[in-house]
């Protein structure tokens, strides 16, 4: 793991403490899972357009179809009990 360091405006610290106390994580959890999740948003947008650029091939775009084929069994009841 790599540490990061960076300065951030008084208001926005003062909200992560208050969140992370909050939620019973440290800050650098908190500051993490919030990066990781910015970084993964980031990188679909650049799907996006990159898709719109260079669209799926019909095989690649087949697997749609095995997608719309839904449950392969009923797991409806699976749990209830008797």
């Amino acid at each position: 793991m790599t540490m990061l360091s960076f300065r951030v405006d008084d208001s926005e610290a003062d909200l992560l403490r208050k969140w992370s106390s909050e939620l019973g994580v440290d800050r650098s959890e908190l500051l993490r899972e919030a990066l990781h999740k910015h970084l993964v948003r980031l990188a679909s947008e650049r799907d996006v357009d990159r898709w719109s650029v260079e669209p799926l091939t019909d095989d690649e775009a087949s697997f749609a179809e095995v997608a719309d084929w839904g449950p392969a069994e009923d797991w409806s009841d699976w749990g209830a009990s008797e």
